[in-house]
């Protein structure tokens, strides 16, 4: 087998199970946070939240802000090795999978805790660290042109990537 068609396949692959992934990642969380968002702005539904010190508040509203800015950091860290010089398509196309998966799963876990945040304390920081969740589960959901972008692809690469763009083989 020619390894030019492997390599695409290899790549295809890999580029429409991030897709998938992406996806469903940014779906499941999204009913928890819309029940914990109705319980506390409802006046007619009423729930009993357990007491919690205040200071706790304090520090899961404190970790999810570092999550967020820390989850940026390290996945703009990971991409700058993806970039390697010489390396093939295939190689840099798995250390993007890599990293984006790896800054899915942070957001992931930064949506169910301001989803659990905002039911126990009803702190408005919940709802807009969520919405910052959002915008960057959005950035990162993979597309050609952002791998493009991130990955600095150029000629052969560039062409390969964007020919995921392209559903029917």
């Amino acid at each position: 087998m020619n390894k030019k068609v492997l390599d695409t396949d290899i790549i295809r692959k890999t580029y429409d199970t991030l897709e998938r992934n992406a996806l469903i990642m940014m779906a499941i969380p999204l009913p928890f946070f819309a029940l914990a968002y109705l319980f506390t702005t409802s006046s007619t539904i009423s729930y009993k939240a357990p007491e919690l010190p205040l200071l706790l508040d304090t520090a899961l509203l404190t970790l999810v802000i570092l999550m967020l800015a820390l989850h940026y950091v390290n996945f703009q860290a990971a991409i700058k090795k993806a970039r390697i010089e010489g390396a093939d398509l295939e190689d840099k196309m798995m250390r993007y999978a890599q990293a984006t998966m790896k800054r899915l799963w942070v957001l992931f876990a930064i949506v169910f805790l301001c989803a659990g945040g905002l039911l126990i304390y009803q702190n408005p920081g919940y709802t807009i660290s969520f919405a910052v969740a959002l915008v960057f589960f959005s950035l990162g959901k993979p597309t050609p042109d952002r791998i493009i972008r991130l990955l600095r692809l150029k000629g052969e690469e560039k062409d390969a990537i964007e020919a995921l763009k392209m559903r029917n083989r």
